[in-house]
């Protein structure tokens, strides 16, 4: 088989979706053709395939995984197959060019690009009314998938529209700040061309909100803090906190604290998901027919809840007995329990969906935005918690910046985001030198590597980050 390439050519993926969301969709063989584009029915089917690609990138393996928590202090891998230092660069950050799963995201993220690029330049020629809502969806996933992409290897080729293999070839790494104003760009076009949650075309789909939430979110990146305050004030209200149990309760799924969720449905005949039976410890065959041993939870994540703070053990397990009566002491995390999954081979095919962007974020990323507690406290309060300048609150937790991280910990815990918040405040650095994890870092460290074979297909095109060099 020839080389995989950068930017690949399209698969032609299986489709997911059953009328109301993107699930059970017949594989479609033709959106590809030239003849392909013409109609409403000919776009919807390849976004069906745009959506679809959200079960690779935010899969148990994927980069948001890996990067948003295994590089951090809140996990560890304890999975002995397959590319063991591969998997143990991200935890160690023992990161090199030669890493396959580097190069596996590399690939999966710009195929799913070129599938949304070619929906929004393929848009330009289409005549049907409301397409643009349409568009507006492709280009929220191209925002996210960029943004993503740009936060875990900085500079990155930015490709807008479908190219040949010669050309893509030719395409360099494109400074982050032009990256960022595409994605903006996009983000803002969703904005102005999406409905409002309430009148989504499919549950699951991409919303007005879900494009403010994630523009507030590029805003913080960039630095931009009352540009982000303005998106995510857009959001503020909209939505309600709900009962921290009910966000992993398999029959309320997008409830009202849902912005923007992955959809799944349990059964080895559906596409079903991963995280409860990647998540818990390996090879235990009790909690799970096997057990992944990815993400497993540290000390250090254990020991940042207060006392009395629910979400703890609503979020993570504190050991398990085996079969024998062994006690087991490892620390995993159930927010994706579904002991009542169908067991396909040694995997459950579990039903959780995974939400990607939720009210809680919205509230913390506004605090982080305005330095106002008020919205943080909302979330406090939801967990029965003293409010940040109360009797009571930590005071490790001194500062609003300290307060906002230390809630974002175990809020989100696990959620993917952890490591890509440390790196948007600067905190990276100091908090895994001064975790469990004890490692010293340079600022280059932060960044992954450019996969080796893709400077070497590109020649003096694509260059390598400076800490791999």
């Amino acid at each position: 088989m020839k080389k995989i390439q950068y930017i690949l050519v399209a698969l032609i993926l299986s489709l997911v979706g059953c009328g109301d969301s993107f699930l059970d969709r017949s594989p479609i063989s033709n959106m590809y053709d030239l003849d392909f584009y013409k109609s409403q029915k000919d776009f919807t089917t390849a976004l069906w395939s745009a959506y679809n690609r959200l079960y690779t990138l935010y899969g148990p393996e994927g980069l948001p995984s890996f990067y948003g928590e295994l590089m951090s202090d809140n996990a560890y891998n304890d999975n002995t197959a397959g590319s063991v230092q591969d998997y143990e660069a991200f935890e160690n950050h023992t990161m090199n060019e030669n890493n396959t799963l580097v190069l596996g995201y590399w690939n999966n993220y710009y195929n799913s690009i070129f599938i949304v690029n070619n929906i929004i330049y393929k848009s330009s020629g289409a005549t049907f009314s409301g397409k643009e809502p349409l568009v507006a969806e492709a280009r929220f996933l191209r925002a996210l998938f960029y943004f993503d992409m740009v936060r875990a290897w900085g500079d990155i080729p930015l490709i807008t529209e479908p190219v040949t293999v010669d050309q893509a070839y030719k395409a360099g790494r494109t400074p982050v700040a032009q990256v960022y104003d595409q994605i903006v760009r996009d983000l803002e076009f969703a904005v102005a061309n999406l409905p409002v949650k309430a009148s989504q075309r499919f549950v699951g789909a991409a919303t007005q909100e879900a494009a403010n939430a994630l523009l507030g979110k590029v805003y913080l990146t960039m630095g931009e803090k009352n540009l982000a305050k303005e998106a995510l004030l857009k959001v503020y209200g909209k939505f309600s906190l709900v009962d921290y149990a009910d966000l992993w309760n398999k029959g309320k799924k997008n409830g009202a604290e849902s912005i923007f969720e992955i959809q799944y449905k349990g059964g080895k005949s559906n596409p079903y998901s991963l995280y409860w039976a990647m998540f818990t410890p390996l090879d235990n065959r009790i909690v799970t027919a096997w057990g992944g041993g990815m993400n497993q939870v540290t000390n250090d994540l254990w020991n940042a809840y207060e006392t009395g703070d629910p979400r703890r053990d609503l979020s993570i397990q504190n050991g398990y007995t085996t079969a024998n009566g062994t006690p087991v002491s490892v620390k995993f995390t159930v927010k994706w329990k579904d002991t009542a999954a169908e067991v396909d081979g040694l995997r459950e095919a579990a039903d959780n969906n995974f939400i990607v962007l939720r009210y809680a974020d919205v509230l913390l990323m506004l605090t982080e935005a305005t330095g106002d507690a008020k919205y943080l406290n909302e979330v406090r309060t939801r967990a029965g918690l003293p409010l940040y300048g109360a009797v009571g609150y930590p005071a490790a937790y001194n500062t609003v910046a300290l307060a906002c991280e230390h809630e974002r910990q175990v809020e989100l815990a696990m959620e993917f985001h952890r490591w890509f918040d440390l790196v948007r405040t600067g905190r990276a650095i100091s908090v895994i030198k001064n975790s469990s994890k004890n490692i010293t870092l340079t600022e280059g460290q932060l960044l992954l590597p450019i996969p080796l074979e893709v400077i070497t297909q590109n020649p003096g095109v694509i260059t390598q980050n400076e800490a791999y060099k």
